[in-house]
């Protein structure tokens, strides 16, 4: 096996470079991502590996650009939805009964390309997504993924981590040395726990239960049409929410503000159609919207991330979004500290960019979730009288103003780390999420625009850093590849003479790391190019030291 295992930052007689506990998408993500870096790592998982019930039901513009990355992007978004599929959002007093409001969303075959990302949105419900993301893990040698497997206890110290493991089938129990552990183990796992890290928020906003159940009859009862969710509203207001899990037979119905007490399953679901119909009952499952974010990202050699690190309200669907995207920003900093390149301050880093943005995105699932469970009910809405007609197109005419909705698409997807210590901030005032534009700036998604039929510039990211030079004639840039070069830094140059793409990125030089953010751009190279790659590898002097 060719794999990346004896480089300084891996303790010698460890087992493996990196264990992971938690076998969900975010775990899943974090061995794809280290398995294409050719990075040996274990994935623990205590369950079996399927996945019975839809959590998730999109896969986001951000994680799309990271299954491009990964080379599943088309099959996730064959995986289950027709491309002639309408994904609205439908508000309406049952199935069978008034429409409110839509919301259009052009289907895959309308929307054609967006232009500040190659890829888009996909619906691709957990129960498709993972087996997805664990087959392309599967097929790195340097990847092994052991189900029915857990982390019971772990102990740590600033060489590697011991970790006490154990086999549900056959009882066995073994210890495993690691030089990394990653806690991708979920709200209530043992990593976080272990590492005594308190949880900061609003905690538990609300009980919700979804019912998961099939019903070919369902899309031929009612004359809405295809739709990605169908927001039910009545004299309390919005009560739930249907989704389309397959484009088929398989939905899901959540019903806010309920808990699992007397609850009639099937009497909501015939509330939701507004008559009765025939279906399959598959789960009924009860579950808390909480609001919280870790205090602390790691600890030493231990790392948490997804669920464990945050958690959210589905509202905006920015949980696995944000769990993915952590995913990506540990593993190449991992790889920097096992190929011995990554300085005492590069996984500090991880905490310093995450953590607020996912206390940001947790605080706008919150604000979501209230403004949809906000929206106003009346008894006339669903009425055939003058009331009702009037109070319909007053719901109508209102539109945004009686929806008021909180996640910015191009905000959610075009991210960016302000104030990331390993990125070379700037004076100029930041570009304003709500203007839609692209920006270069340090810290940000790298900006997405195509070099050649079907190849975009996120295409050229992702082995290490990578140095663009921009216009004609191209800036030298060897001071930078030098001084990488001495460092053991990965960094490959790349010319683009095109001059929509140079004034996108507004300066001839711009260095962009390997989750393809901006680490630095300028005119000219900078003066001390040691200095700026000891900045960019987290070896700064003044960093906090780590292992």
């Amino acid at each position: 096996m060719n794999t990346k295992n004896s480089g300084s930052g891996t303790a010698a007689g460890a087992d493996v470079p990196v264990l992971i506990a938690g076998g969900g998408p975010v775990g899943l993500a974090l061995a794809v991502e280290l398995g294409r870096r050719n990075i040996e790592c274990v994935l623990v998982e205590k369950r079996d590996g399927s996945v019975p019930v839809p959590k998730m039901s999109q896969v986001s513009t951000r994680a799309m650009e990271f299954c491009r990355r990964w080379g599943i992007a088309e099959q996730v978004k064959k995986a289950v939805w027709s491309e002639n599929h309408a994904l609205d959002f439908v508000y309406l007093t049952s199935l069978t009964g008034h429409e409110l409001m839509r919301q259009k969303v052009p289907s895959y075959a309308e929307r054609g390309q967006l232009p500040y990302t190659p890829e888009g949105p996909s619906p691709c419900p957990q129960i498709y997504f993972d087996p997805i993301l664990a087959a392309r893990a599967k097929s790195f040698p340097s990847v092994t993924l052991r189900y029915n497997t857990g982390l019971e206890s772990f102990e740590h110290d600033a060489d590697c981590v011991h970790a006490d493991l154990s086999d549900s089938e056959t009882g066995k129990r073994e210890t495993l040395i690691a030089g990394y552990l990653v806690g991708c183990d979920g709200p209530n796992g043992v990593v976080r726990e272990g590492l005594g890290i308190e949880l900061g928020g609003l905690g538990a906003i609300a009980n919700s239960i979804n019912i998961f159940f099939r019903s070919p009859e369902l899309a031929t009862r009612h004359d809405k049409g295809w739709a990605r969710f169908y927001r039910l509203i009545d004299g309390t207001g919005c009560w739930a929410e249907l989704i389309a899990i397959d484009g088929v037979e398989l939905w899901r119905l959540t019903v806010f503000h309920e808990t699992a007490r007397d609850f009639d399953a099937r009497a909501f679901l015939r509330r939701a159609m507004g008559c009765d119909f025939a279906f399959e009952l598959i789960s009924v499952l009860p579950w808390e919207r909480r609001d919280f974010v870790a205090g602390k990202y790691g600890v030493g050699r231990v790392l948490i991330a997804g669920d464990a690190a945050h958690q959210c309200s589905p509202t905006g669907g920015l949980g696995m979004h944000t769990g993915i995207g952590e995913a990506v920003n540990i593993a190449w900093k991992l790889e920097a500290m096992i190929d011995g390149w990554g300085g005492p301050g590069l996984l500090d880093s991880y905490e310093a960019e995450r953590q607020p943005l996912a206390r940001h995105n947790v605080d706008i699932s919150t604000l979501s979730y209230h403004n949809i469970t906000g929206i106003p009910g009346s008894d006339a809405y669903d009425k055939d009288s003058a009331e009702g007609e009037r109070q319909r197109k007053e719901f109508a005419a209102l539109g945004s103003g009686v929806i008021k909705y909180s996640v910015n698409e191009f905000e959610k997807n075009v991210y960016g780390y302000e104030d990331s210590p390993i990125c070379v901030a700037e004076d100029a005032p930041a570009v304003a999420p709500e203007s839609n534009t692209q920006s270069a700036r340090p810290g940000m998604r790298a900006p997405h625009a195509w070099i050649g039929e079907g190849r975009s510039t996120l295409d050229l990211f992702g082995d290490g850093f990578t140095l663009l030079r921009l216009g004609t004639p191209p800036v030298d840039g060897a001071g930078l590849m030098d001084a990488a070069a001495a460092r053991g830094v990965p960094m490959t140059e790349i010319d683009i003479d095109d001059a929509a793409i140079a004034g996108l990125y507004e300066t001839r030089l711009v260095l962009v790391r390997p989750d393809d953010h901006v680490a630095w751009r300028g005119d000219i190279c900078p003066s001390d190019p040691m200095a700026m790659i000891d900045r960019v590898r987290g070896a700064e002097t003044g960093s906090k030291q780590r292992p």
